[in-house]
């Protein structure tokens, strides 16, 4: 019997350097993530004004199994014996997806968006949709992608494993400007890069919340064209507004192919699925004369990334937009007024807490939404990772720091809060112990601090004009 074999120095467990890998891993936009859910796990019963994600209460397993049954009808329907519908719900399947004619049916009858289904890609998630558009557009070394400023973490995250320089445009009251987009896409080119496309959230922007006007959208497809811009849409929270209240998506704006559109499921109807589409209408001739779709080529992109996206997923989804006939208003009534409302609440309760003639006491302002997920709260101090870690230890309480949203350093003295998780009895107590945290926090400082502090915060973030904050 032979004892336990004796380590070597052949044993020694190589270790890799950080140094050595992906510089993008050690980006603090990809970190930001990792951090806030070191600090929800160590803090369970904190309630969380940092979760941007849909709300519980909305989901029920026992329905999946149903959705399913309700596809695989009308995969029947569509003519498909019982070995083909077999093929369709287990093997890979197509590269660009299955469902794709139903999501074209979906955004024509609630967005009025007319598209070819050939131009749809379905995806895992708006995020593979993201990285799989930014990659296919910015090819070179020379190649800019501009994004508003303050970001969405995903796509500043993608560019940067992407190794794609990205250029900020600030956001107004509005939302983007469509003369700042132009501005900025000039001083790239005078720079001697080529700015290739510009990211958007037109609708309840994720950090910032601000929904750009109909002009602005008019205005912004005029500065693509004049600036041979792609514009990528982004668009999670569109369906999230009341059907007479929407604005058309810039993609249904589009008349000249200068617009790539992105839609997920994932707020409306099931966040676990990790569903999304992009609808890439844009001819691309190729090398050899050929003319094909720009979906053809994010198709080859992701099926060296993901393959496809689940079949059962999408038969998930599949089976939602068939019970809803292909429109999602059907389903989404009580979900747009819950989100609707719970924004007002949050918008309520910030002024419970901070009148509008205490506030410059305070020195804390913030924008009011229309709808949507998020608020964005300016304070007089810096809103860090230590000030979240003691929210999170002392008050209870989470939120999101903005500067993880900024490519450029920005955000130190603002906060985003996120309401779209909670019900409203949670959102009065989380936003009761953010104001305490405020006040003991002010008072640590001393008036005069907070003053100046406020000031400077006003100053450094942006100019007057482009202020969205309340009085």
């Amino acid at each position: 019997m032979t004892g336990p074999r004796v380590a070597t120095a052949a044993d020694v467990r190589l270790e890799l350097r950080a140094a050595d890998l992906c510089a993008a891993l050690s980006d603090p936009v990809i970190e930001s993530a990792t951090f806030l859910n070191e600090i929800a796990s160590r803090h369970p019963a904190a309630i969380s004004l940092a979760a941007g994600r849909p709300y519980d209460g909305f989901f029920d397993p026992g329905q999946i199994t149903g959705l399913v049954d309700e596809y695989v009808r009308h995969l029947r329907d569509e003519g498909l014996d019982d070995a083909a519908v077999t093929r369709h719900l287990f093997q890979y399947g197509r590269t660009a997806g299955h469902i794709h004619e139903l999501v074209a049916r979906t955004v024509a009858n609630d967005t009025g968006l007319v598209v070819d289904p050939a131009s749809v890609v379905v995806v895992t998630g708006a995020q593979e949709g993201m990285f799989i558009t930014a990659r296919a557009l910015c090819a070179g070394p020379d190649d800019v992608l501009l994004v508003p400023t303050p970001c969405y973490i995903g796509m500043l995250g993608a560019a940067s494993l992407l190794d794609i320089t990205v250029v900020g445009v600030p956001e107004g009251p509005g939302g983007l400007r469509p003369a700042d987009v132009a501005a900025t896409a000039a001083r790239v080119r005078a720079a001697g890069r080529t700015p290739r496309a510009l990211y958007v959230v037109p609708n309840f922007a994720n950090p910032s919340g601000h929904t750009m006007s109909a002009p602005d959208r008019e205005a912004l497809l005029a500065v693509a064209r004049e600036q041979r811009l792609i514009l990528v849409e982004d668009d999670p929270y569109g369906f999230l507004a009341a059907p007479e209240d929407r604005l058309p998506a810039l993609k249904a704006l589009d008349t000249t192919g200068h617009v790539v559109h992105i839609g997920t499921f994932a707020k409306t109807c099931f966040p676990g699925a990790r569903v999304g589409y992009v609808i890439a209408d844009q001819t691309v001739r190729t090398g050899d004369g050929r003319r094909t779709l720009l979906a053809d080529q994010l198709g080859l992109i992701r099926s060296m990334i993901t393959v496809n996206t689940s079949a059962i997923a999408q038969a998930v989804i599949g089976g939602m937009l068939v019970r809803s006939g292909c429109r999602l208003d059907t389903v989404n009534r009580d979900r747009i007024r819950f989100y609707r409302d719970n924004m007002r609440h949050l918008l309520d309760r910030l002024t419970a807490e901070f009148p509008p003639d205490r506030r410059a006491d305070h020195g804390v302002s913030w924008h009011a939404p229309a709808g949507g997920f998020f608020v964005v709260l300016d304070l007089p101090f810096p809103a860090d990772e230590e000030l979240l870690a003691r929210s999170a230890a002392d008050y209870q309480v989470l939120w999101t720091p903005m500067s993880y949203f900024y490519a450029d350093g920005g955000g130190s003295h603002q906060l985003r809060l996120a309401c779209s998780a909670l019900p409203p009895e949670q959102i009065t107590e989380g936003v009761r112990r953010l104001a305490r945290l405020v006040r003991d926090r002010n008072a640590t400082a001393g008036p005069d601090h907070t003053a100046a502090s406020a000031a400077a915060n006003q100053t450094a973030a942006a100019p007057a004009a482009d202020r969205g904050g309340t009085p």
